[in-house]
C-alpha cells in the first residue's frame, strides 16, 4: 500500500475509533435510566436485585406485605410514565432504543402480572426461594464480609427481626385471601407435588450453606425458619393442594403471552410448522452421519438412534467429570483460535460441580452468572450437576456425563456459548439495559445454540453426531412445547418421542416433559428460534458483505452488543457492522 493511500485508511480507522470513543458516553445516560427499574425491582424483590449487582440489599428480603399487588403496580406505572418523558425528551438514538427497551421490560411485566392476577390462584414456593435468597450472598465469588448478611437475612425471613413478619406467615395470607375469588385456578397439582417433594433438599441446603461459611449466630434462627417451612409445607399439603388443578395447560393469553416474555414473536402454529419440517431434516442428517460414526467405533448398526445409545455407553466417572470437562474446553479453545471463530479472553472459563442443593433447584447443566452491575472480577460458572452412586457404590451416569457429549455441552454453556457471552457483557462497556433488560431467551439460548453449531465442524464425529441430536431435541422442543399447551399431543406421547426417536435418556426425556408443561412453559421454544434468527442473519450478512465477509469480527460484534432482541440486533448489523466492513474493505483496495 502507498504511503499516502495508507494515511488514507488510518485517518478512516482513527476517525471511526475517535467517533465510537466519543459515542460511548451514551452508555452513561442510559446506565442512568435503568436505575428508574433497577430501584423498582430493588424494592419488591432485593435478592433478585441484590444478585445482579445492585449495592445496599444484603440484608433485604422480598416483599410479600398487604397490598403487594396494587402496590407494585402503583409503582411500575410511576416508572413507566417517567422513561415515556424521558424518552420524548431524548434525542440519542442508542439511549432511545434503550428507553424503549425498559419501556417494553415494565409494560410486559404489567401485562403478565395482570393476566396472572386474573386467572392464577397465587402460589408461592418458599423454601426455594429462602434457598436462593441465602445461596444469593453465600458464594465463593462473593467476598467473605458479605456472608454474615446471610444471618440476617434468615433472621427476617424468620420474622425474628423487629417489623418483620415470617415470610411464611405473608406468603400463606396472600394466596389465603384470593382463596374467595370464583374463577381463579389453583398451582398445578404435579408442580406442587414435586416441590413438596424437593422442599427438604433446599431446607437441608439452607443449613449446609450456613455451616459452611464459618459464620455465628446462625443456628437459632436457622432451626425457627426450619420449623416454619415444614409447618408452610403441611399448610400447603392441607389447604392449596385440593385446589390444585389436574390439568397443567395455562388460559391461551397467559401461554401466548409466556411465548412473547421468552422472546419468541411467533404464533404458536407457525412454530409448529417451522420445527417439524427442521427436525425432518436433523434427522436425515444424523442418519446419513450414523454409518460414519459406527464404523469409527466399531459397532454393529447403522442406525442414529442405536449409535447414540452406545456413545452413551462411555460415561464419565462422577470423580473425573470436572477435570474431563476442563480437558474438554481446552480442546475448544483450540479450534477456536485455530480457525478464528470468535475472540477469547486471557484467562480460563469457570467450571464447577454444583451442590445437592443446586442440583435439585436445577438438574441440568446450566451457567451461573455473577452480578452484571458492579462487578469487581466475578465471572460465570459453568455448573455440572452432581452426580450420585447407586447401593453398590457405582457412579449413576446422566445424558451429562458421557464423552461424545461432552463436546457440545460444553460449547453450549462454556465457549464459545454462555460463558463467552456473559464474560464478553462483564468485560465490555455494554449498557444496563442490553445486559439485563434486554434479556430473553430467544437472544440467550439462540447464541448457545449457534455456538454449538460454528464449533460443529471441527468436531471429532461422534461429536458431530451428539450436536446434531441436541439440535434435534431443540427442535422437538419448538413442536412439542406448543402442542402440548394447546392439547395437540399427550405428554406420553410427547416423551415417548424424546426418549426413542429423539433419544434422551428416561431422566432428562421428563425434566422436559415438566418444563413444557408447568415449569417454565413457552421457554424451551427459544433456543430453536433464537438459533433459527441468528442463522439467518449470518447468512443475510454473507450475502451483504460476499468475500469481504469475516466470521471472527461478526461474532465479536454480535457479543459486544450485549442481549439485544433479534430484530434490533439485525437492525444493529445491517446499519453498523456491514458499512464499516465496506468501507474498510473499500478503502484498502483503491
Amino acid at each position: 500500500m502507498a504511503p499516502a493511500l495508507r494515511l488514507f485508511v488510518f485517518g478512516l480507522l482513527f476517525a471511526a475509533w475517535t467517533a465510537q470513543a466519543a459515542d460511548t458516553n451514551w452508555v452513561a445516560t442510559s446506565n442512568e435510566n435503568a436505575q428508574q427499574v433497577l430501584q423498582l425491582l430493588a424494592e419488591f424483590s432485593p435478592e433478585g436485585a441484590g444478585s445482579i449487582g445492585v449495592d445496599g440489599l444484603d440484608e433485604d428480603i422480598l416483599d410479600l406485605k398487604p397490598g403487594i399487588y396494587e402496590r407494585g403496580r402503583k409503582a411500575s406505572e410511576a416508572v413507566l410514565a417517567e422513561l415515556q418523558g424521558r424518552l420524548a425528551d431524548e434525542p440519542h438514538p442508542k439511549v432511545r432504543q434503550d428507553l424503549e427497551i425498559l419501556i417494553e421490560a415494565v409494560e410486559s411485566n404489567l401485562h403478565t402480572s395482570q393476566l396472572e392476577r386474573d386467572n392464577m390462584l397465587p402460589y408461592f414456593n418458599v423454601s426455594q426461594t429462602v434457598f436462593q435468597g441465602v445461596r444469593g450472598l453465600i458464594d465463593p465469588q462473593i467476598p467473605a464480609e458479605r456472608y454474615p448478611a446471610a444471618v440476617v437475612r434468615v433472621r427476617r425471613y424468620a420474622g425474628l427481626e423487629e417489623g418483620y413478619t415470617p415470610i411464611t406467615d405473608l406468603a400463606r395470607a396472600r394466596t389465603e385471601e384470593r382463596m374467595g375469588v370464583e374463577g381463579l385456578s389453583g398451582p398445578y397439582r404435579g408442580q406442587l407435588e414435586q416441590d413438596l417433594e424437593r422442599s427438604p433438599t433446599f431446607i437441608d441446603g439452607i443449613e449446609q450453606l450456613l455451616a459452611g461459611a464459618d459464620l455465628e449466630d446462625w443456628q437459632e434462627p436457622y432451626a425457627v425458619l426450619a420449623e416454619q417451612l415444614r409447618d408452610y409445607n403441611d399448610w400447603l399439603r392441607a389447604e392449596v393442594l385440593p385446589r390444585a388443578r389436574d390439568d397443567f395447560r395455562l388460559p391461551r393469553a397467559m401461554y401466548d403471552d409466556a411465548l412473547k416474555q421468552w422472546g419468541v414473536e411467533t404464533a404458536p402454529a407457525a412454530l409448529i410448522e417451522q420445527a417439524t419440517q427442521a427436525y425432518m431434516d436433523i434427522r436425515n442428517e444424523m442418519q446419513a452421519l450414523a454409518p460414519l460414526v459406527a464404523k469409527q467405533k466399531g459397532y454393529e448398526t447403522n442406525d442414529y438412534r442405536e449409535v447414540i445409545r452406545l456413545l452413551k455407553k462411555e460415561q464419565i466417572p462422577g470423580d473425573q467429570v470436572l477435570d474431563f470437562y476442563r480437558a474438554r474446553l481446552g480442546e475448544l479453545e483450540a479450534i477456536i483460535r485455530r480457525e478464528g471463530l470468535v475472540s477469547l479472553p486471557d484467562r480460563e472459563a469457570g467450571i464447577r460441580i454444583g451442590s445437592a442443593a443446586e442440583t435439585a433447584a436445577q438438574p441440568s447443566p446450566h451457567l451461573d452468572i455473577p452480578r452484571l452491575i458492579g462487578n469487581t472480577g466475578e465471572y460465570p460458572d459453568f455448573v455440572l450437576p452432581l452426580l450420585t452412586k447407586d447401593a453398590e457404590g457405582r457412579w449413576v451416569g446422566s445424558d451429562d456425563t458421557y464423552e461424545a457429549g461432552s463436546w457440545t455441552l460444553t460449547a453450549h454453556e462454556a465457549r464459545p456459548g454462555h460463558e463467552l457471552q456473559f464474560s464478553t457483557m462483564l468485560e465490555g462497556d455494554i449498557s444496563i439495559t442490553r445486559a439485563l433488560f434486554a434479556f430473553n431467551s430467544a437472544n440467550v439460548e439462540g447464541w448457545a445454540l449457534y455456538a454449538e453449531a460454528i464449533a460443529k465442524p471441527f468436531m471429532p464425529l461422534d461429536g458431530q453426531m451428539i450436536s446434531l441430536q441436541f439440535r434435534l431435541a431443540r427442535a422437538a422442543r419448538m413442536f412439542l412445547d406448543p402442542m402440548l399447551n394447546l392439547g395437540q399431543v399427550s405428554t406420553e406421547e410427547a416423551k415417548r418421542l424424546l426418549v426413542e426417536d429423539v433419544v434422551l435418556g428416561a431422566g432428562w426425556a421428563q425434566n422436559e416433559i415438566e418444563r413444557y408443561t408447568y415449569r417454565i412453559p413457552g421457554q424451551a421454544t427459544a433456543y430453536y428460534y433464537g438459533y433459527a434468527k441468528m442463522q439467518a442473519l449470518r447468512t443475510q450478512t454473507e450475502l451483504a458483505l460476499r468475500d469481504r465477509f469475516d466470521q471472527q469480527a461478526f461474532h465479536d460484534f454480535v457479543l459486544a452488543q450485549g442481549l439485544l432482541p433479534p430484530d434490533l440486533l439485525r437492525a444493529a448489523v445491517m446499519e453498523e457492522f456491514v458499512p464499516v466492513q465496506r468501507g474498510g474493505s473499500d478503502a484498502a483496495g483503491r
